[in-house]
């Protein structure tokens, strides 16, 4: 890579702004030839907005680029294709009922005399199949394949009309570890036989083994570059952030109050030979960590009544309560917000005040209609004190990023006032800013004495903003730790059903 020849592809000061968000405040960027550069940030910061100008998608407001130092504007995608680059999106752009060769070739097929040459198209998407690593005859069709293969083909479509850069957004979040693995190998090749790559990710463990350079985004504006030796976790937080990482989780140990609930010799539908015994005190927060199918999931719904228990009891603030669907949950003072938010937390294409305002309708209904006054005020309060990014309460919820989705999950639990506050997986797939606020929000709810369970298979999660945290291993409860005895070690001891903790 001579560094002393210009970049390949050079972003000058660029701006964009959408109705109520300016998402680009003049960030600029270089993609030297052959360099994997990974672009990370919170959600939010900015990140898919610069690609999607890049790949032609959206035109920008003001700034320049150049590719190959040629100043360029692109107002289409075959504007940016015709320049090399090249958009492997998030949901995939493949027609699933085409084989491989046609989609590879699809709207560029090789004719002769006047009728599309298979032989030539198959030899030729053949070669493209196998940059890529990809072993199958192009006679596949390829919606029978999985997620990840289709992403591969994604790429080897790219390759075919002589894309330069490839810029991936994410590309992992839909893939198993063996199919991340054959991508990273990809990566790797590409950049050896001189193609670059823009790489989204907030994933930073692949950041560290893939990038020769990282662009942090915040807010909008480039927030600072690493390269080489200084891509590592801290430094790439730091940046993202703002702030060293010690200060991410602000915890102060509290006194824990009455007992808020008492989950006494409960079997879950899913394990039902393996009683569990818990409880949770006002004012305290209690994670419950261990491996993917250990059983914690089916734990708090079995609590809220989603899947009510095969035998034992549930007691909230010392009384027996027969908990057989989510509603009896609700009257007795638990809130659940599941893992799964679009399936479960929100409907997606009603507005955030509609969301925000749906457990407590009942609530504040007004001889049976709907009390608007009421769920405008909630509404409001929800978006201020959850600090909800939206231009409006109108905003239809799906348009909202991931940490945002979630705040309004959250929110509109909090307008109940919940005696116990069940979290699953509370800051999956949410970016470092907003999985800040909601730890924020966590403390300062367990400050007011509100007793918080909750999932997560973060294991720096548990270890920040537990007081207390059970480990649960095939369906049982393994241990129980205290503050001073949590680690990373004694969780993963726990997890695995090696009980012989130190």
């Amino acid at each position: 890579m001579g560094m002393g020849s210009s970049p390949y592809l050079q972003v000058k000061e660029l701006r964009k702004s959408f109705p109520g968000v300016l998402a680009l405040k003049g960030v600029s960027l270089t993609l030297e030839q052959g360099e994997v550069l990974a672009l990370i940030g919170e959600n939010g910061a900015g990140k898919s907005t610069l690609m999607k100008i890049l790949a032609g998608v959206q035109p920008a407001d003001e700034g320049e680029f150049e590719v190959k130092g040629e100043m360029v504007s692109f107002r289409s995608v075959n504007d940016a294709m015709s320049r090399g680059i090249a958009l492997i999106h998030q949901e995939l752009n493949l027609c699933g009922n085409l084989d491989l060769a046609s989609n590879i070739f699809l709207g560029r097929e090789p004719v002769r005399g006047g009728l599309i040459d298979e032989s030539t198209m198959r030899q030729e998407a053949k070669k493209f199949l196998d940059l890529v690593g990809l072993d199958l005859p192009v006679e596949t069709i390829a919606g029978t394949l999985p997620i990840g293969k289709q992403q591969l083909v994604e790429i080897a479509k790219a390759l075919s009309s002589d894309a330069r850069v490839l810029i991936m957004d994410e590309p992992t979040s839909s893939l198993s570890q063996k199919e991340t693995e054959t991508l990273f190998g990809v990566v790797k090749d590409l950049r050896r036989k001189g193609i670059s790559v823009i790489y989204i990710s907030h994933r930073l463990g692949e950041v560290i083994e893939l990038a020769d350079r990282v662009t942090v985004f915040r807010d909008g504006e480039n927030a600072g570059d690493l390269s080489g030796e200084e891509i590592n976790h801290d430094n790439m937080v730091k940046l993202m952030v703002g702030r060293e990482l010690s200060e991410f989780y602000d915890r102060r140990a509290h006194q824990p109050g009455a007992i808020i609930l008492n989950v006494d010799q409960v079997s879950t539908p899913a394990f039902p030979g393996s009683p569990i015994s818990i409880e949770v005190k006002s004012g305290e927060i209690v994670g419950i960590a261990g491996l993917v199918g250990a059983g914690r999931t089916e734990l708090l719904q079995t609590i809220f009544g989603v899947t009510p228990a095969v035998s034992g009891t549930i007691k909230v603030r010392g009384e027996v309560i027969s908990i057989d669907n989510p509603r009896t949950a609700i009257e007795a003072g638990l809130a659940l917000a599941p893992e799964d938010r679009k399936q479960h937390g929100l409907v997606l294409p009603m507005s955030v005040r509609e969301n925000s305002s749906l457990p407590s309708l009942r609530r504040d209904a007004s001889r049976g209609f709907l009390n608007d006054e009421a769920e405008d005020k909630l509404t409001q309060v929800a978006v201020e004190s959850m600090k909800i990014k939206t231009p409006n309460n109108e905003q239809i919820a799906r348009f909202l990023s991931g940490g945002n989705q979630q705040k309004i999950v959250l929110g509109k639990w909090l307008a109940m006032q919940p005696k116990l506050l069940m979290l699953d997986e509370p800051t999956r797939g949410i970016d470092i800013g907003a999985k800040r606020e909601i730890y924020k929000l966590m403390e300062k709810l367990a400050g007011e004495g509100m007793a918080i369970l909750f999932v997560s298979s973060e294991m720096e999660e548990v270890l920040g903003m537990s007081d207390r945290a059970y480990v649960m291993h095939e369906g049982k409860i393994s241990g129980e730790l205290n503050r001073d005895q949590l680690s990373e070690e004694a969780i993963m001891n726990l997890a695995t059903g090696n009980l012989q903790v130190a």
